[in-house]
């Protein structure tokens, strides 16, 4: 059932592909999709073609991290409602870019991708830290509770740092949206080694994070050495996360929502979840983008904002919920 799931998914993730690059301001058929990949000359239809490739490849790339991402922390921390934006990681991430903007002058993404790995950094580092004080150590509604007042407090941070520097306030405003627009084959190409290592990485967690799953100290009798399994574990995760919002902005809520829905298809076993979760998750914010040109045409909507239209009523659910599955 598992392998009909995942045909399936990359069924559902090759269509999109071809949607992507058929579909914006000007749709092309078939025939000019296949003529623009054979090199024939068809003015605009090729033109157009050419130009959403990039684009299509960064929106798997970026939501395959993203969906990534999410199912690890999730691993990591036990916790259902884990997501790179909801514990403050993606704003740490933005807040180091905005801030290497701002005084160091800032303008590619080779430069914004080590800063934003950084801040993820210091973000996951400092949620945590705040999640495991007191009694019980860092309990899902702690560590949720400590992402989101992290996430107000480095928004805020952000504003104070753009309000005064009108050169800076329109492009860092456009940006922290979240969108794939505008992709070019240099910005996949400075991302592109963090975004594999960050794979590997999470990827070769699974086995860890199984045992994780059934507690720590289960984990270290069944000869895992848990601080290094977590610590490998979340390194990918902010790898992931970091090369994703410097190449496409701080994208809310793939790497919650795309979890639970393979955890429904697959069930809770990392070795599945994990890749399925990088499938999901590359398939819906390529929907999502193919959806932002649809809905707003001539103009567009950026991912950003439909992924937040699709994620917050499931976060909402997730919440609700009094009993949620074991991860």
């Amino acid at each position: 059932m598992r392998l009909l799931w995942l045909a399936i998914a990359l069924a559902v993730l090759a269509g999109l592909v071809v949607a992507s690059v058929a579909i914006g301001s000007r749709d092309v058929d078939w025939a000019g999709i296949v003529a623009a990949f054979g090199g024939a000359e068809d003015g605009l239809d090729s033109a157009a073609v050419l130009t959403r490739v990039p684009r299509t490849v960064l929106a798997m790339a970026v939501g395959a991290a993203l969906g990534l991402s999410g199912a690890v922390m999730q691993g990591v921390t036990r916790n259902p409602i884990a997501d790179p934006g909801i514990l403050g990681i993606n704003q740490g991430a933005s807040l180091a870019i905005v801030v290497g903007i701002a005084t160091f002058g800032l303008t590619t993404v080779s430069q914004y991708v080590w800063i934003a790995i950084g801040g993820a950094a210091v973000s996951a580092v400092l949620v945590y830290t705040i999640g495991s004080l007191g009694r019980g150590g860092a309990t899902p509604l702690k560590l949720a509770l400590a992402g989101a007042a992290t996430t107000a407090v480095f928004g805020s941070l952000i504003t104070a740092v753009t309000l005064p520097r009108g050169d800076i306030y329109d492009l860092v405003r456009s940006w922290e949206i979240g969108g794939v627009g505008g992709a070019r084959w240099d910005v996949l190409a400075q991302v592109g080694a963090f975004l594999v290592v960050g794979t590997l990485l999470s990827l070769g967690s699974a086995r860890a994070l199984n045992s994780l799953a059934l507690g720590d100290d289960v984990a270290a009798g069944l000869g895992e050495r848990v601080a290094v399994a977590r610590a490998s574990a979340a390194l990918g995760a902010v790898l992931l996360c970091g090369a994703a919002t410097a190449a496409a902005g701080p994208i809310a809520f793939v790497g919650l929502v795309v979890p639970h829905v393979v955890r429904l298809l697959v069930g809770v076993d990392h070795r599945w979840l994990l890749p399925f979760s990088a499938v999901v998750g590359a398939a819906l914010l390529t929907a999502s983008d193919v959806l932002g040109r649809v809905i707003a045409r001539p103009a567009e909507l950026d991912v950003g904002i439909l992924t937040a239209i699709v994620g917050a009523p499931v976060f909402i659910w997730i919440v609700r919920r009094r009993k949620v599955r074991d991860l």
